[in-house]
């Protein structure tokens, strides 16, 4: 006996139920250009080795780029970056004109204004229905100051 599939309608609402933080994933392409996409699947996976774990759809533009990447950013959104996390999520033709950014020492890009930036290494991936899941080996980082940026039942919010 097999379970029954759960309607797509259905199964959104469900988890629109758990409100989550809200990030914007960076990587450089092959000859340097920056590609960024907003992700909400981060997760920790592990704490020796530090691991995290974020999803990417297979037919976004940042999946093939971060699967030849070696290195990787989480780039944690703050409660004002609604407007950043709405642009990167969108198709949007060149996603870092006029965006606040910079590039760490070693070349990885960060965003400016985000609660945290988290650097990682790619470490392995796993395919799972029409998204792969990235596992990163967090190898650096830093904090900021401020309250999150969260997603809720489809829509943004901050904590008051």
């Amino acid at each position: 006996m097999s379970a029954p599939e759960i309607d797509p309608a259905q199964f959104r609402q469900l988890l629109g139920r758990f409100a989550t933080g809200v990030t914007i994933l960076t990587v450089a392409t092959t000859e340097g250009r920056p590609i960024g996409m907003t992700a909400n699947s981060l997760s920790s996976v592990s704490l020796s080795p530090p691991l995290l774990s974020v999803c990417v759809e297979r037919e976004a533009e940042m999946h093939d780029v971060i699967l030849q990447a070696d290195e990787f950013v989480v780039n944690v959104l703050s409660g004002p970056q609604e407007t950043l996390a709405r642009r990167f999520a969108d198709k949007h033709p060149d996603r870092f004109d006029g965006v606040g950014y910079h590039l760490s020492p070693d070349g990885l890009i960060l965003l400016d204004g985000v609660l945290a930036h988290i650097e990682c290494l790619r470490h392995t991936q796993y395919e799972a229905g029409d998204h792969t899941i990235v596992i990163g080996k967090v190898v650096g980082g830093a904090t900021g100051d401020g309250r999150p940026l969260l997603y809720y039942r489809g829509g943004y919010a901050a904590l008051g």
